[in-house]
Formats: C-alpha cells, structure tokens, sequence
C-alpha cells in the first residue's frame, strides 16, 4: 500500500507528533508498505521518505509554540504533492491546524484519514471556526485520537466521535540503549520543551527539597526553549545539580533515558498522552509525573510510577526523593513500567492503524467499482 502521511510541525524539531509519525512510518514500512512523509522543516532531510515542504515559522498555540508552515506556496505544493504521488492512503496529522495538513486534507483525491494529537481545557477557536472544520472533517474518511483527553476535546468542542488509538513507542530503541559517560550519581530525567506548560519551573522549586532528601541528585534536562533562562539563575548550590543538554538528536535521546533513574514530567496540563512517558518506560525507568488526564492513560498511580498534584513542588519533591532512595520501591516501578510499555510497541500500535486503511481503501474501491446488480429473470406466467 502507497501511504503519505503529512505531519504539521518542523521534521527537525523535537515533539511528540514527529516522534508518532516517525514511529508509525517505520513499522508500517517494515510491514512492506511504502510511505512518504510530507513536513515542513529547516534544512531537507537526509532521509529519502521524507518530504521537506517550507519553513516552519513559531506560532503560540495551546500553551506552547508549534512550528508550522502556513506560507500559501508550501499549502501549494504539499496540495500537488499529495495528488501527483497517487497514494492509495493520505494520513493527515492534526488537520485543524492552519498549514500542510489542512491544505492536504481539502486537496487529497484518496481517503483520508485524520489523527488529533491535542488536549486542552476548552479551544475556543475550534468553535468560532466550525463551519470551516466541518469542511476539513467531512473530507476525512476515518477521524483518530490518540487519547480520550485528546478524543473529549473533539466531542465536547465539534461533536466529533473518534476512535482512540494510543500512541506507540519503539521499544527495541529505548531498551538497547547505552548510557552517556557521566559519573555515578542518582539522576532524575527532564525531556521536553522548556515552557511553562511543561512544568519546569515546578520542578526548579522542588529542587531544594529533593536535594535536602538525596544530597547527590544530579538532574538531567534535555529540551531547548525560554526556560533554559530560568536554570541559568538558579543559585551556584542548586546549579551545580542540574546539567542542561539542550536539545539532543533521535539517536542520542534514548541514551539519556539509559543515563536515569527515572523520568519527571511535572506538565501543568493541555498534554494529550505524553510520549515522553512511554519512552522511559520503554527504558525501564519509572515516572514521576503530574496527575493530568494525559498522564493517567500510560502511568498507573502506584503501579508504573507515581502520580503527583500538578504545580505542587513539595509532592513533587518528595515523590522522585522516594524512587530515589527506596530500592525496592523503585524495582517494582521499574519492572511494571517496562512491562507496560510492550503494550504499547508499534508492532503493537499500528495493527488497528494498518487495518483502518486497508479498510478505507476497500470502501473507496467499492464506491469506484460497484457490483453489478444482477439481471432480472422473467416473470413466470
């Protein structure tokens, strides 16, 4: 089966849409389909399924700032693109959002299948621009959700029923891993944005009462952004815990989960699923994360990690101090959580996601080429 896939936000930007599409494509291609992946990014792409189409520009959106491409000749080619490589598929990703995949979605002569990445307490623009959404999702043959925060907000907002489809995560990646040359030390793992929505001023304030707990605590943060600022000035005691590294390439991620003893994602909200958390489960690291919607569909409270108030730094602090310093709390945590990310391999993952197409592409033969009725024999006198 030909496939494009149309991923909105920069191919060469971290986040959790281009880790699924990433994800999805290489499975669905080490199952003997071909896909082609359509992205805006800043440089092409040195891998020959990608499809770099314009330069993202950074537009706030839903607490954070996505990189994508709304530049009318990019909307253009990326309408061209999907008709001239005559797929039998097109999987848009978040095709709400104003650049490649709503240009996708309204020009794609095969079926279309649609996958909403987001979560949020209300999205207001969802319902002032309804009537042209109802446009976009009446081209889209089968809608997804990535999780039931991710699936309310389209019923609640649109009245769009999705089929949930949890996100996956190469497990073999994460699982193999070697760790970074660093000393000793027990080391908690930030990876993500450095915006406030993803909590990382929380966890600069939790700080003091972690180090007061594990006096050696080193805290690895991966992720670029304005809050790089903010670690910058903390006092020289607590700086000295914490090592920035930026942001870091697809290869050397899973190396720093491989570096941990566990994973810290204190978001304040409007986080769908949380691909962060399978990727360290994946490594066999427990969690330490808010108690969020998003959350709470791949971390069992108590059971793969632990589950804390979102915003609190004391919970916070005391929750990663307990993974730290209990051995045998931590070994449970860490076994579960490895355990739980096997469900949600993308050999696992991308099953239903495979039979989606198959299925819709069998429809729109169907619609091509109807059966013939039969003839009518004579009425017998």
């Amino acid at each position: 089966m030909r496939i494009v896939q149309v991923c909105p936000y920069a191919w060469d930007s971290p986040g959790g849409v281009q880790a699924h599409v990433r994800g999805l494509a290489r499975e669905l291609t080490r199952r003997g389909h071909t896909v082609q992946i359509l992205a805006p990014g800043n440089a092409p792409s040195a891998d020959p399924a990608v499809m770099i189409v314009g330069r993202p520009v950074r537009v706030r959106y839903n607490g954070s700032v996505a990189p994508i491409c709304p530049h009318p000749l990019a909307l253009a080619r990326v309408a061209r693109l999907v008709r001239a490589l005559r797929p039998d598929v097109v999987h848009v990703h978040e095709p709400f959002s104003p650049g490649l995949g709503l240009a996708a979605t309204l020009a794609a002569r095969a079926p279309v299948v649609a996958t909403f990445h987001a979560s949020a307490d209300r999205f207001w623009a969802y319902r002032l621009l309804s009537p042209l959404l109802r446009l976009v999702q009446r081209r889209c043959r089968h809608i997804i959700a990535v999780s039931d925060a991710a699936a309310a907000l389209l019923q609640r907002d649109l009245g769009l029923r999705a089929d949930v489809q949890y996100n996956g995560v190469d497990l073999e990646t994460f699982a193999a891993a070697t760790p970074l040359a660093l000393p000793p030390a027990p080391t908690v793992l930030f990876v993500g944005r450095l915006e406030p929505r993803k909590g990382v001023r929380v966890l600069l304030q939790a700080l003091p009462g972690l180090i007061a707990r594990v006096p050696d605590v080193r805290v690895l943060v991966v992720g670029a952004g304005d809050g790089r600022a903010e670690i910058e000035r903390l006092p020289a005691p607590l700086r000295a815990h914490v090592h920035a590294l930026g942001a870091v390439s697809d290869a050397d991620l899973p190396r720093c989960y491989a570096s941990a003893d566990l994973l810290v994602a204190p978001a304040l909200g409007r986080e769908s699923f949380g691909i962060v958390l399978l990727e360290a489960m994946a490594a066999g690291l427990p969690a330490v994360a808010s108690d969020i919607p998003g959350y709470r569909a791949v971390v069992r409270d108590g059971v793969d990690g632990l589950l804390v108030p979102a915003g609190e730094a004391g919970p916070l602090a005391a929750a990663l101090a307990t993974v730290l310093t209990d051995r045998a709390v931590a070994a449970a945590l860490a076994a579960s959580a490895r355990q739980r990310a096997s469900a949600f391999s993308w050999r696992h993952a991308a099953t239903p996601i495979e039979a989606i197409y198959v299925d819709i592409q069998t429809q729109a033969r169907a619609q091509l080429h109807p059966a013939r009725a039969p003839e009518r024999t004579p009425t017998q006198a």
